[in-house]
């Protein structure tokens, strides 16, 4: 390894998979040089919802984001690259569409809070136990990719 490489859990929401924004969310990770470590297109329970937004339990809005998360398909991902947690929540931008810097995926295609189209790990405790709830450790796959060279250098 060339670096302290970590993982983080990106999950693509329904309203991101039904307008058709899978490859143009894939490509700004890979652009950046993270590696695709694990992915699947799942419908998830509104139990398994439940245990996804464990945090938000006492929320008002738990039931609809439960609601929302099982609705339809979720392209559920693990990346993998050196500081993927902090900046793939750059890369998503702020949870509301309209506080999200444009450049920011939730600032160029999503409008509202309540359909802002992806998901991210917000810490590595959160990282390992989203991973672990939505992937078996089987499904995670570790390779070498010849960009990491040109992505992380030899120091």
């Amino acid at each position: 390894m060339w670096t302290k490489l970590e993982r983080t859990f990106i999950a693509i929401k329904p309203d991101g998979v039904q307008r058709g924004l899978i490859a143009e969310i894939i490509s700004r990770f890979e652009r950046k040089g993270y590696k695709l470590v694990a992915i699947k297109l799942v419908v998830p329970s509104n139990e398994f919802a439940q245990q996804h937004y464990h945090d938000l339990k006492e929320r008002p809005f738990f039931s609809g984001l439960c609601d929302f998360l099982s609705s339809g398909p979720v392209l559920a991902m693990v990346w993998e690259g050196e500081g993927v947690i902090k900046y793939g929540r750059k890369l998503i931008g702020a949870t509301d569409p309209q506080k999200s810097e444009p450049g920011t995926i939730r600032g160029d295609l999503a409008v509202v809070v309540g359909r802002n189209i992806i998901h991210g790990s917000d810490g590595p405790e959160t990282a390992k136990d989203e991973i672990a709830l939505w992937f078996s450790p089987t499904e995670l796959i570790s390779y070498a990719n010849n960009a990491e060279k040109w992505i992380y250098g030899v120091n």
